[in-house]
């Protein structure tokens, strides 16, 4: 806890320098943690001119029923949302909620004789000369009002204004037809989870709802603004806020997040919006690449092959993501064809990756037992370096014939990253339809891929 609040209190702090006057700032997170995290935000934020404004409850999930389990506490349902602002100046669009029936029933109880509901309201006012609010008698009534004596006749005149009797205070009249709705207060439980077969869903263990962020991007910004998530994850802020007019920056850790992503905007908005993405901290020349392969941390040379497989495949693979006794396959693909009854079946693509300077013919060899062993049709070998003697091997395993396509691949091929750099993609007939499918073989096969 003590070095991820850390963590969290640099990024918190860059945040807050980067953030506009006009700006705000939302951070979710879970109730095991928001209570510390509530201290970092008031010492980066208030300690310099930012606000605090509200601690938002977020109804994440339906009640749970597993105190048949043994559990001894109440269910956590909800998630926290902070929100602070680095100014008063701070852009704030307030949103509503449709009226429902009840709340029409509860507060619009009174009718117009053309039929129009409306509700009365309070026309009084705070008293004391620094409020500046009038005090005058109207309609035999002495208070401090809202308005001043010239605005309420002519709202009196107009019918806006009325005395239920004789002695007490004069009421406005709101009209249900003019009402935005009801204004969203900080308790939010009417943004659903996600749920299991949701088009929206991507199976992203962390994946938010849309309607979540675009409320808080609706609230918090205009046209043309910038939005700016940190952990973007399967790209939810993203993605709304391309689909809001809004300009974005979206940062992880992961390539794989960032080919999500990339999937997700071209499904959603088409290849163009791709093309005018700009993308850092990813392999754009043989050095990065290199650089990026030769890291001694396991976890940050996966990323090399991670980017190998998913920009190779044109982010249409499943990695891999076991790190040790992985079988030789470091990402899987499917492609369709027909089965032996005719019928149309998924066919699978071992990718492996290797990083090293040389390989004998052996490795050729090796990938293609893999793919004899789980039953593949062609296997990918993408090297960091060029590999003459290994493209020589690899021809030597014949092609293979995709009856639904028509078409004819060599089952074993090698690619080398400078090849890749270049723009050369599989040219496979896979689809994002496709990888939805792979994720559940992959689960059926009990391999631990992440998509």
């Amino acid at each position: 806890m003590l070095a991820y609040l850390i963590h969290m209190t640099l990024r918190i702090a860059e945040i807050y320098r980067v953030l506009k006057p006009t700006g705000s700032f939302y951070l979710h997170c879970d109730p095991s943690a928001s209570h510390y995290l509530k201290i970092v935000l008031d010492s980066v934020f208030c300690s310099r001119q930012g606000l605090y404004q509200n601690e938002i409850t977020w109804q994440r999930t339906n009640a749970h029923n597993d105190a048949k389990q043994g559990r001894k506490a109440f269910g956590n349902i909800a998630d926290i949302i902070f929100f602070y602002t680095k100014s008063e100046n701070n852009i704030f669009h307030q949103q509503y909620l449709p009226n429902n029936t009840e709340y029409v029933a509860s507060f619009y109880k009174y009718q117009d004789k053309d039929g129009r509901r409306y509700r009365l309201g309070d026309l009084t006012a705070p008293g004391g000369e620094e409020k500046g609010n009038p005090y005058y008698e109207f309609l035999g009534v002495k208070r401090y009002w809202r308005y001043k004596k010239e605005r309420m006749h002519k709202l009196y005149e107009e019918g806006r204004v009325i005395q239920t009797k004789p002695g007490n205070v004069p009421q406005y009249k709101r009209y249900l037809d003019e009402s935005k709705g009801i204004a969203i207060q900080n308790m939010w439980t009417d943004i659903k989870p996600l749920q299991s077969g949701q088009k929206e869903k991507l199976g992203y263990p962390t994946q938010k709802p849309e309607s979540l962020l675009e409320r808080i991007i609706l609230t918090s910004s205009n046209e043309g603004d910038t939005v700016l998530d940190a952990y973007c994850g399967c790209g939810t802020s993203v993605a709304v806020a391309e689909r809001l007019n809004r300009k974005w920056i979206g940062m992880d850790i992961t390539y794989q997040s960032i080919s999500l992503i990339l999937k997700r905007l071209e499904e959603h908005f088409g290849i163009s919006t791709i093309q005018n993405i700009q993308i850092n901290g990813v392999p754009q020349d043989f050095e990065s690449a290199e650089a990026l392969a030769g890291k001694q941390d396991d976890k940050t040379r996966k990323e090399f092959e991670k980017w190998a497989v998913l920009t190779y495949s044109n982010n249409r693979a499943a990695i891999n993501e076991k790190k040790g006794g992985d079988g030789g396959i470091d990402g899987i693909a499917y492609l369709l064809d027909y089965n032996k009854t005719t019928e149309h079946d998924y066919k699978q693509i071992i990718f492996s990756v290797k990083s090293n300077k040389t390989l004998p013919p052996s490795v050729i060899r090796d990938l293609f037992g893999t793919v004899e062993r789980e039953n593949a049709v062609m296997g990918i070998l993408l090297t960091l370096y060029p590999m003459p003697n290994l493209l020589k091997e690899s021809k030597k395993y014949g092609n293979y014939e995709n009856k639904m396509f028509g078409h004819s691949y060599q089952r074993i091929e090698v690619i080398s990253v400078q090849e890749i750099l270049d723009g050369k993609t599989m040219k496979l007939p896979t689809s994002l339809e496709i990888l939805n499918k792979a994720a559940k073989k992959a689960k059926s096969k009990q391999q631990r891929l992440e998509f």
